[in-house]
């Protein structure tokens, strides 16, 4: 009998982190779903490449905007179906974007999409953690993470793949679809997806969440210094991804096929990192620890780009090497946040700290950019190391502030 428990205990793991890391494969997928249609767009709207890309920023900053007060409906009326709802908005927008070729309907839409897109990390973090076994966390994490860069990696190709076959509306609607399918198998089994709304608590921990629910909760100093956290990883990945390839453009007068080609090296080596990083972050309590490491091996690797001439084959290396130790961190970053997060708060805590990885998107390109253009290129790697070693700093403090709120709890306890 305990077996068969254990069994379907294990299947029933496998079911949620299936449902929600294939919505956190949609979050990432619709939103790269746009831009290899710009060229298409452009004409179609009869607008510049700033106005397209000022789009994408109304559904950026949407979603930042709203991200942390959907944690708050998450916590108080259950994320099962907010995500739900979430996941049918977001494709009927992308599906809408087909029918209604002009410009204002564009940014309309991307506002709606971009709320939708405000209820993924709120909502699946507060799923997984009542959902899932507390051994296999640090798993579902990584998986749930993978998927998210999977969803980015595959929006461009598919898009290119469709636009060979058809025209630009029919491959919106085609995925826009795809969305809808999804969030009816969500919520056929929607049963599974536990909550701290549905997930029995004790009596004690239902009064330590109220006692420290809100925003006195949200400016507390471990929270605050998790917002730092993902800020600094957001900032130091935009440089990474959005301007290295320029940059060694500039340096090296490399051909840019070939310093993309240093660029997918990272891109490449981080997911195999986060599902490695899965497999750490369930063996260590030291998440802390785990992720501060991962940060100086990055600032480390980073750093010798911008202080030595190397071949861009060399250039690669170090770049997999940091990619790799980027996907690492990342189960251990959310375990990190849960440890300091009390019960039945998971959602507006995961969305407050995600809005870093908004404010990271809106300062992090107007900085290195402006390095682009107006200095050294190589101060832009010099930068990315110096952030990477900051964040640091957020992640002992944020371990160390953790550990020392609920010390005093487990002593009442």
């Amino acid at each position: 009998m305990g077996v068969e428990r254990g069994d379907t205990r294990r299947a029933g793991n496998a079911k949620v982190i299936g449902l929600v890391s294939t919505g956190h494969f949609l979050s990432h997928f619709y939103m790269l779903l746009l831009p290899p249609l710009f060229p298409v767009l452009r004409e179609v709207y009869g607008v510049g490449f700033t106005e397209l890309g000022l789009a994408l920023t109304a559904f950026s900053l949407t979603t930042g905007l709203t991200q942390a007060p959907v944690g708050f409906l998450v916590d108080r009326y259950g994320a099962r179906g907010i995500l739900i709802a979430g996941v049918m908005l977001e494709s009927l927008a992308i599906v809408l974007i087909a029918f209604f070729p002009v410009y204002a309907a564009l940014m309309a839409l991307l506002v709606l999409a971009g709320l939708a897109n405000a209820v993924y990390h709120p909502a699946d973090y507060a799923i997984l953690n009542a959902s899932v076994a507390k051994e296999r966390m640090g798993r579902a994490f990584s998986i749930h993470t993978f998927a998210g860069y999977l969803g980015a990696a595959l929006a461009p190709v598919t898009m290119i793949a469709l636009m060979s076959w058809t025209d630009w509306r029919t491959a919106l609607v085609i995925c826009g679809v795809l969305g809808g399918a999804v969030a009816i198998v969500m919520a056929f089994n929607s049963e599974v997806l536990l909550d701290a709304t549905s997930a029995a608590e004790t009596g004690h921990e239902q009064r330590a969440a109220s006692a420290t629910s809100g925003l006195r909760l949200l400016f507390s100093a471990p929270i605050l210094l998790g917002l730092l956290f993902f800020t600094g990883l957001s900032m130091a990945g935009h440089g990474i991804t959005d301007f290295s390839v320029s940059a060694l453009h500039l340096i090296y007068e490399a051909p840019l096929i070939e310093a993309g080609a240093v660029l997918s090296a990272f891109l490449f080596a981080s997911p195999i990192g986060v599902l490695l990083g899965g497999w750490v972050a369930d063996r260590t309590v030291h998440h802390d620890r785990f992720a501060a490491s991962c940060f100086i091996v990055i600032a480390a690797m980073i750093f010798v780009v911008a202080a030595i001439d190397m071949s861009l084959e060399a250039i690669a290396v170090v770049f997999a090497i940091a990619g790799l130790a980027n996907g690492l961190v990342a189960p251990s970053r959310d375990m990190l946040i849960r440890a300091v997060t009390p019960p039945g708060q998971m959602g507006k805590v995961f969305g407050f700290v995600s809005v870093g990885y908004n404010i990271g998107g809106i300062f992090a390109p107007v900085m290195f950019g402006y390095i682009l253009d107006h200095a050294n290129p190589g101060l832009l790697f010099w930068l990315v190391g110096a952030i990477s070693l900051c964040t640091v700093a957020t992640v002992m403090v944020t371990g160390r502030q953790g550990r020392a709120e609920r010390e005093p709890a487990m002593q009442r306890v």
